[in-house]
């Protein structure tokens, strides 16, 4: 039978890779610019169909909301896998 995989020294590797390190705080920093120009151009795309002015600022409101909510709970997701 074949053997099992080592999964803790696979999971230690990655944790010290600093490319992975980095690759993973860079996408906490494009996480809200992103956000924000989606729930802009919804909004736009829903101003444009309702014939409205006001929908681009609140899908930039939700996407700012979206994007502060998903950073932090990957901020702290980072954290519970590092310690």
């Amino acid at each position: 039978m074949a053997a099992k995989p080592n999964i803790e020294s696979d999971a230690s590797s990655r944790k010290k890779d600093p490319l992975v390190s980095a690759a993973r705080y860079s996408e906490i920093g494009f996480i809200i610019p992103a956000a924000i120009v989606l729930g802009y151009f919804l909004g736009k795309l829903g101003d444009y169909w309702l014939h409205t002015r006001w929908l681009y600022l609140v899908g930039m409101l939700f996407g700012a909301v979206v994007g502060f909510w998903q950073m932090i709970r990957m901020a702290l997701g980072a954290i519970k896998r590092d310690e």
